[in-house]
């Protein structure tokens, strides 16, 4: 075994992290909801919202039961919302393919939907112990410093170098320890800045310390100009209600609920009428908010809007009337949210009552 495997179990062991609430269990469903959880997101960040989700979806059956709005709330503001809609579709080709019971087999976890191959070998070796190889962000930083690593990890030949390296590590026993110690090296030690060095346990060898490289490496993704996009969203209200409308499932927020856009310039109070049929009256706009996705920077020009003659729309599909305290319980983005309750902080009188 190398001495990379065997220095990181060790360390693994003794100082690595033991306590988060879907260790110390074998469970693959509780498992690969955390693996899910933890794409692009912080440990932080997840502790609190895996804890929501799995005390409403306690395994694969109840999950797979679920309706998407069910899911999309139990999620909301947590982000990269494809991530829920996979991971529901995936239950439900679980109970209609596998009888329930999640599979073994790498190729028939990798075929469920949102799951890739560094999630699938995750749940592979904690659920069940196989040995796989994984590669997700920390541990490609963990790798490209250890073995000098050139380009950006993004790469497809980098990308190539780093799984060819991550499978040679591989260790022949104790898998949960080393893949456990891989994610704890990159989220503890080997951080993107300041990363501690002299805490390492595989320091010794490591081509990035010595040749003092780690700020360097990996190489960060190239960088471009990200888009910009402006929209007005309106807040439609009657009454201490808010008009709500459903996204489409594919998109951006999609599946989840939100405020009718339309593009900046547009006359307001001619869309409503036009898109509801119902009149209203501007209210005072709102502070412009902003929101950056990976690909584009959305600029929000909130519009609040009084209705004054509501039309009998509540009946559309996609679209519901709410107290405003009852919307906010819905599964909405995470800057919806922010605007209603900017709205609510405002105008006291808008409780929803």
């Amino acid at each position: 075994m190398s001495e990379f495997a065997t220095a990181l179990i060790a360390w693994q062991k003794q100082s690595g992290r033991h306590d988060l609430p879907w260790q110390n269990t074998h469970d693959p469903y509780a498992i690969w909801v955390s693996e899910i959880m933890l794409q692009q997101t912080q440990v932080s960040a997840v502790i609190s919202y895996y804890a929501r989700f799995m005390q409403r979806f306690p395994d694969i059956a109840s999950l797979a039961a679920a309706d998407q709005d069910s899911v999309l709330q139990h999620w909301s503001g947590l982000g990269y919302y494809s991530r829920a809609r996979n991971l529901h579709k995936a239950a439900q080709r679980i109970v209609a393919e596998h009888g329930g019971v999640f599979p073994q087999q790498l190729e028939a976890i990798v075929d469920l939907p949102g799951i890739g191959r560094s999630t699938a070998a995750a749940v592979a070796a904690f659920a069940f112990g196989q040995r796989q190889a994984i590669l997700d962000g920390n541990v490609k930083r963990v790798l490209a410093r250890h073995a000098l690593i050139e380009g950006w990890p993004g790469l497809p030949r980098v990308e190539k170098q780093l799984w060819a390296l991550a499978e040679s590590l591989l260790p022949a026993h104790d898998i949960h320890a080393y893949t456990q110690g891989l994610m704890d090296l990159g989220a503890t030690l080997c951080t993107r800045s300041k990363p501690r060095c002299d805490d390492c346990p595989v320091r010794a060898d490591c081509g990035a310390r010595l040749h003092q490289r780690t700020a360097e490496l990996p190489h960060s993704k190239p960088r471009k100009t990200l888009p910009q996009r402006d929209i007005t969203m309106l807040l439609l209200l009657d009454d201490g209600r808010i008009l709500l409308e459903k996204r489409a499932d594919s998109g951006i927020w999609g599946g989840l609920w939100s405020l009718p856009e339309l593009a900046c310039g547009q006359a307001v109070l001619a869309h409503v009428q036009q898109r509801f049929g119902i009149s209203g009256e501007l209210l005072a706009p709102m502070p412009e908010l902003q929101h950056t996705f990976s690909h584009f920077r959305l600029n929000i020009q909130p519009q609040p809007v009084q209705i004054r003659r509501p039309g009998l729309i509540a009946a559309e599909p996609g679209i519901v009337w709410l107290p405003l305290q009852q919307a906010l319980e819905a599964a909405l983005p995470t800057p919806i949210r922010t605007l209603l309750l900017q709205h609510l902080a405002s105008d006291p009188a808008s409780d929803g009552r």
